[in-house]
């Protein structure tokens, strides 16, 4: 829907589609779906959900037998974003690299995007 035609809204690193390939099969699930909802302390968060197929307009990113969806109205903002999964001493999880970002809270839970052009304040 708004990504550029031959280039995926997002990329996924080897350690990533490892960690999503687990959770599908697990699950018995098509891919874990990415989006995007007002919240937290900068204004936005991001949100994953195993799912079980694709809807309409929803983009598809595979990588080694992991499939990324990504809803319609958060690809505009993930466009350009690599997702990796990271195991270290104390914690372990996805972490999105989103040139997109211009704020994030102190914890990294949520974030924040610049003004779409031509977009009207939400009132």
């Amino acid at each position: 829907m708004f990504a550029m035609p031959g280039t995926p809204p997002v990329t996924i690193t080897p350690a990533a589609a490892a960690r999503i390939a687990q959770l599908m099969a697990g699950k018995n699930a098509y891919g874990l779906r990415i989006g995007l909802k007002k919240g937290g302390c900068a204004g936005m968060e991001y949100t994953m959900e195993m799912a079980e197929t694709p809807a309409p307009n929803e983009a598809v990113v595979e990588l080694d037998g992991a499939r990324v969806i990504i809803a319609p109205m958060a690809q505009m903002f993930l466009f350009g974003t690599e997702i990796d999964y990271e195991t270290g001493l104390l914690e372990q999880g996805f972490r999105f690299r989103n040139p997109n970002v211009t704020d994030s809270c102190g914890c990294g839970e949520s974030v924040n995007f610049a003004p779409i052009e031509g977009a009207r304040p939400a009132n």
